[in-house]
Parts: structure tokens; sequence; C-alpha cells
């Protein structure tokens, strides 16, 4: 019982730092579409490969893919998860679409 009252008490430093490396890659992307004058391709790669990663950060830190919760639990947290990014990409392109 105490072991699971200490797990409860603990200060969630996992997510501060999941949500600084992710606030921390955003403005690297911020930064490189401002304030570089790269080619468009090379612009779109960087930010690319900057979305991945912060795609993993979110999946280890914040949906807790690592932690042993069993294969379903993780197949339905990545599922939820790309169902969330697709609804959320798709809708700011019809948003934008319409409203133009």
């Amino acid at each position: 019982m105490s072991s699971n009252n200490h797990e409860l008490n603990k200060f969630p430093w996992k997510h501060v730092i999941g949500l600084a490396l992710s606030l921390i890659l955003t403005l690297i992307a911020l930064w490189v579409v401002v304030s570089l004058s790269l080619p468009t391709v090379a612009t779109l790669t960087i930010i690319v490969l900057l979305a991945v990663c912060q795609a993993f950060i979110q999946l280890l830190m914040f949906m807790h893919i690592n932690e042993n919760h069993g294969r379903g639990y993780r197949i339905l947290a990545i599922a939820f998860g790309f169902y969330i990014a697709v609804v959320v990409v798709y809708g700011s392109l019809w948003i934008m679409w319409f409203t133009v």
C-alpha cells in the first residue's frame, strides 16, 4: 500500500519533460520556417522530421506506450492517436477549404 501511495504522490516529471520537448520541437520548426531561407523541399523535410520526433515523444511520454499494459492497450492507444491526428488534419483542411 505504501508503494502505491508513493506512486500517487509522485510529481509527473515525465509529463513535464514531454511538454518541454514538444515545445522545443515546435519552436525549432517555427524558427526553421521564419528565420531560415531554405528551399521549400528542405523546409518541409525538416518540419516532417520534427513532427515524427514529436509524435514519438507524444506516444512515449503522454500515451504511455512503453509501459506494460498489454498489446491490445498499445494498439488501441496508437489507433486512437492516429484517429485524432487524422481528424485534426482533415478538419483543419476542411475549414481552410470552405472559408476561402
